[in-house]
């Protein structure tokens, strides 16, 4: 039995090093870490159904260290991907305060489990036939009474208790990580602004005419991205107002002749500068 659960442990350590080595913030790689987690959670239930454990000691390491392991990375992810889902979309300001509430919770819960967290993390094993035997609770010891309510032959009093604490390091170690990427964003953005503040260029012809280049350089695949953001990087650079960009596009298309008439402009204003330049 104890090889069984190894080989268990170790093939979902490999298939979630794969998940964490990708892009956190997408969901399709969340929603792989609560499948792969949830599937390998399973196989350890069946062992348990078809085996026993030949001695205490190995029960309490089960359910103090290897299906809290587990348990802990199908948490992560589940709440990640609910995190995900209520992130907002917004400003990076609505998303580090958002960041930082979340942040708080996990503080909270720190805080108010710290007697079983410490030992927890020093190791001790003073309480762990009451933590982690089956059929062997000391409610006096409980902080969670959800314990009443779970599966009996797979759970004890604190077996949860440790995936919350393996989860919440985790979601606290992305939340961080994530704070510090939005605070270089945010650097940098300031940074770029005040290099568009140095910048002494004026666009001297006409805002279509602008739009009009606009859209020929996301249409070509010069520029890949939106034609929403090419547009807005220009007003930054030109100081410059666009104004329903959209609409007038409409005007360019329904021209009878000439649709590209500024870029027309620009290739004939290009060749009289080369030809210039040779003579």
């Amino acid at each position: 039995m104890t090889n069984e659960i190894q080989h268990i442990l170790d093939e979902c350590k490999l298939a979630l090093d794969e998940v964490n080595e990708k892009n956190l913030s997408d969901f399709s790689n969340v929603e792989k870490g609560i499948k792969i987690s949830r599937k390998y959670l399973q196989q350890l239930r069946v062992v348990l159904r078809k085996r026993n454990f030949i001695n205490k000691e190995n029960e309490i390491l089960f359910f103090k260290k290897q299906k809290p392991f587990i348990y802990g990375q199908l948490k992560f992810y589940a709440k990640l991907y609910k995190y995900l889902m209520q992130k907002p979309r917004g400003t990076d300001k609505s998303k580090r305060s958002y960041l930082d509430a979340e942040i708080k919770k996990l503080q909270e819960y720190y805080y108010y489990n710290s007697e079983f967290i410490k030992y927890y993390r020093q190791n001790a094993t003073f309480l762990d036939e009451f933590y982690f035997l089956r059929g062997n609770d000391n409610i006096g010891l409980l902080s969670d009474t959800s314990h009443f309510y779970t599966d009996a032959e797979f759970s004890t009093s604190h077996d949860n208790a440790v995936a919350k604490i393996l989860a919440y390091d985790l979601l606290l170690n992305h939340y961080t990580n994530e704070l510090n990427d939005l605070k270089k964003s945010t650097r940098k953005i300031s940074s770029n602004e005040k290099l568009l503040e140095s910048l002494n260029l004026t666009w001297t012809s006409n805002k279509i005419d602008l739009i009009e280049l606009v859209y020929a350089l996301i249409a070509s695949g010069a520029v890949k991205g939106d034609i929403k953001d090419l547009a807005t990087a220009f007003e930054k650079i030109l100081d410059i107002d666009l104004g329903n960009y959209y609409r007038s596009f409409l005007e360019i298309r329904g021209r009878k002749e000439d649709f590209a008439r500024f870029l027309d402009l620009l290739k004939t204003s290009l060749i009289k500068k080369i030809r210039e330049a040779d003579e």
